[in-house]
């Protein structure tokens, strides 16, 4: 779709709307002009919106670099859960680093990116509404084409600003007849918000192309606001029981959970049955990656010959790992004694790592390598290199050369959707070999020993999806999974928590858990028989009670949608009591592990911190319409 639109998208840049920034926070000058009348067709509305879809990605070349906005969430939602941490070294995006330490301010620059970035997404909705209005008074559409433009148009609008509620809470709400110099955040938005998302539910879920929203897609973002504005449980429940049994993607293909956990985050699968909706990408379009994956650029792991070469960020935490433990029954640790120090998944933190063995290479003294004796070649071996010159010397015979720092051991037991959420050494990573330590690590002594994995390409894709001749090949076709269908269950399972379906909410659960214990999804070694780890996964038998339920429940999410930034906004939405208190026991944790006391720095959640500060810039620009949420 963007392909076909793109010269579109140019001509909208040249116009303009009026919600981009300029001398007022919410107006844009227009650097050209063009006669919206040519707008005003089937060809023109749809490139309009094509406008309007492609602010899901978090990227807009016109407001810089776009890591900073909203897209998949990896800082606003993951970064801010505590399910990762900013990564790279402490130098690079230092505003990142208040953010993960609940010390920002409202100067924070990622915190004004996202605000405009936001705004100028509405503006273009808005936009999209006036043209389809004109072009309807005109006879140059019917009623019908304007009815499906129009609920795009707002159930967008409504979600742009479902994203923004949930950053700041106290926003304008903006619609295409909103007086931008009039703009203020005193009342609240809410039902404006669900009555632009509840429009949408009219579309139908044949749209003919998975880029588009249809019904289903409006029916589980209604449900999403439902939840998390007004904790109307049973209204949510009754949306997403139709999707259960009768969504649809956009184009009318079936949706359900894909058979096993590792399918749904390769690129392949984009599009898959899990995806109820992916946002859209592409690459070597002419663009120079600029429609591809350009919000996730700075998450991979770090060093040459490693996936994206660049730039390190986005480690999954320790205590993001240690939750994966399980009980003899393959069931979660729901009392949160995986972080004690009998459970705790320590790996190689501070170890040295390094590539497999070369008889052919020279190795300088205290260099590492990974390698393997005769009867265990899927055990990793670390060594150090104790001689400088070390070539020709077998690590594994050579005591005098080489001396052994690390010994693989996989014999706990552990969730497998461990090995597709974090790289861990001694594990294959997709297709690119073995992860084998601090050699894709960045800095380890300010991020720790994992590596971010769920978006990361294989090797055997690089070049079909991934963009060609850029500084780096992290620009990638693999859309964000904005909604997947273990989602939507385990959005229903909350609501029949919460309306005490007990019974309803064990099915959902259990039938996440259940995909999840396919040994056919298992990360694998590269016989591709063998279990690259222990892997268990039980059923729940029972809830005996709705608290009970309630914790497997918030845990379950943690373990099925980890990393994928919805973490911090469920905090939110189960209140700020739950927010703290669950923040700073995993704060506390982090900061007893070896980077921890530089990267948190005795961190701490507070009750301000159920939402972010709005920009002090956008108060300043709004000349005191616009006020301060704490």
């Amino acid at each position: 779709m963007k392909k076909k639109y793109i010269i579109f998208i140019l001509i909208i840049a040249v116009i303009g709307t009026w919600g981009s920034c300029k001398s007022d926070f919410l107006t844009v000058a227009p650097t050209g002009s063009l006669d919206q009348g040519l707008l005003q067709t089937t060809a023109g509305l749809d490139a309009l919106l094509v406008g309007c879809y492609s602010m899901l990605t978090g990227a807009d070349n016109q407001q810089g670099w776009s890591w900073e906005a909203p897209g998949s969430n990896w800082v606003w939602g993951s970064i801010r859960g505590v399910e990762a941490n900013k990564g790279s070294n402490s130098g690079d995006q230092q505003d990142i680093q208040p953010i993960q330490g609940f010390t920002e301010d409202p100067t924070n620059s990622y915190l004004d990116i996202s605000w405009r970035f936001l705004y100028e997404a509405i503006s273009r909705c808005n936009n999209a509404i006036i043209i389809t209005n004109k072009a309807l008074a005109a006879s140059k559409i019917t009623q019908d084409q304007a009815t499906v433009y129009l609920e795009q148009a707002q159930t967008l609008r409504g979600w742009y600003h479902f994203v923004a509620w949930r950053m700041w809470t106290k926003i304008p709400y903006m619609d295409e007849n909103a007086d931008p110099s009039k703009a203020s955040n005193s009342a609240d938005v809410t039902p404006q918000i669900i009555a632009d998302l509840t429009a949408g539910t009219n579309l139908p879920d044949n749209m003919g192309e998975i880029g588009k929203f249809n019904g289903t897609v409006a029916k589980v973002l209604l449900a999403k606001a439902l939840m998390q504005c007004n904790h109307d449980y049973a209204g949510a429940l009754t949306l997403l029981q139709y999707v259960k049994v009768s969504g649809k993607k956009p184009d009318n293909s079936a949706i359900g959970l894909a058979p096993t956990y590792g399918e749904i985050f390769d690129i392949e699968h984009r599009n898959g049955i899990e995806a109820v909706y992916t946002v859209q990408t592409s690459v070597n379009t002419g663009s120079g990656g600029f429609t591809g994956t350009e919000n996730e650029l700075l998450n991979y792991p770090y060093g040459t010959g490693k996936p994206g070469t660049c730039c390190g960020f986005f480690q999954p935490t320790q205590e993001f790992v240690n939750s994966f433990d399980v009980d003899a029954n393959g069931l979660p640790l729901l009392d949160n004694s995986y972080d004690s120090p009998a459970n705790q998944n320590l790996r190689d933190e501070g170890i040295v790592g390094g590539q497999i063995w070369d008889a052919t290479l020279t190795y300088a003294k205290n260099q590492g390598v990974t390698a393997y004796a005769p009867g265990a070649p899927f055990k990793d071996l670390g060594y150090v290199s104790l001689i400088d010159a070390n070539k020709g010397n077998n690590p594994l015979t050579s005591p005098a050369a080489w001396s052994l720092t690390w010994t693989e051991d996989n014999s706990k037991p552990v969730d497998p959707r461990l090995d597709w959420s974090a790289g861990r050494r001694g594990i294959p990573y997709w297709d690119w070999g073995v992860h084998t330590g601090s050699d894709w690590i960045r800095d380890q002594t300010y991020g720790g020993p994992y590596s971010p994995k769920k978006q990361v390409y294989k090797k055997s894709q690089e070049g079909k999806f991934t963009e060609v001749g850029n500084w780096t090949s992290g620009w990638t076709a693999n859309g964000y999974r904005m909604i997947r269908y273990a989602d939507v269950l385990l959005m229903l399972a909350e609501c029949q928590i919460e309306t005490n379906d007990l019974a309803s909410a064990l099915v959902n659960i259990n039938a996440v858990r259940a995909r999840a214990a396919n040994p056919l999804g298992f990360v694998m070694e590269s016989d591709g028989v063998t279990p690259a780890a222990t892997y268990h996964v039980g059923q729940y038998p029972s809830f005996p009670t709705q608290d009970y339920a309630r914790t497997a429940l918030r845990l379950e999410r943690k373990l099925e949608l980890g990393q994928e930034g919805h973490r911090y906004f469920d905090f939110q939405r189960w209140g700020a009591t739950y927010l703290i208190s669950e923040i700073n026991r995993a704060l506390t944790y982090e900061e007893s592990t070896p980077w921890g006391p530089t990267t948190y720095n005795g961190s701490k959640a507070a009750a301000k911190d159920v939402n972010y500060p709005i920009p002090q810039q956008e108060i300043d620009l709004s000349n005191g319409a616009i006020v301060q949420n704490r």
